[in-house]
């Protein structure tokens, strides 16, 4: 009967661990992508995270420190900002498992995508698509201090 307790024990922490959710203000932070192409902080204000840009190998020029302007906004006043420094990850909230509902800006193609994002063992996902989650594409991302 010991033995069965053990086991019951330690099964639940490895189901525990596996199916682990992210907890709300998990994602609060620096991250860095794993291609390590980008940078960005992510941050909460009121009930929503956002994310702005920290550095990207698309978003500097070639010395890979001064900021591209952000010639393919779809608004034209926005076109002369420096893209380093935009919030380009916006009104993602919490639904009590997952980062839901949000926008993220890709600035070297002005394209505009819904997103979500989520944790799961010290990483995070973030999974941008058109329409239904299904079509999009996911890229990972370690924290960075």
């Amino acid at each position: 009967m010991k033995t069965v307790k053990i086991l019951f024990i330690f099964l639940l922490a490895i189901i525990t661990k596996t199916f682990a959710q992210t907890s709300e203000g998990t994602i609060l932070g620096k991250w860095e992508s794993d291609k390590k192409d980008v940078k960005f902080e992510i941050f909460k204000q009121g009930d929503k995270y956002y994310g702005k840009y920290l550095w990207g190998n698309q978003i500097v020029e070639s010395d890979g420190i001064t900021s591209k302007k952000d010639t393919k906004n779809p608004d034209i006043k926005l076109r002369s900002r420096d893209l380093i420094g935009i919030t380009s990850l916006t009104d993602l909230k919490w639904d009590g498992k997952e980062y839901v509902d949000g926008k993220i800006y890709n600035a070297p193609t002005g394209d505009t995508y819904s997103c979500k994002v989520w944790v799961k063992e010290g990483k995070m996902y973030l999974r941008g698509y058109m329409g239904l989650s299904i079509l999009g594409k996911t890229a990972s991302f370690h924290r960075i201090k």
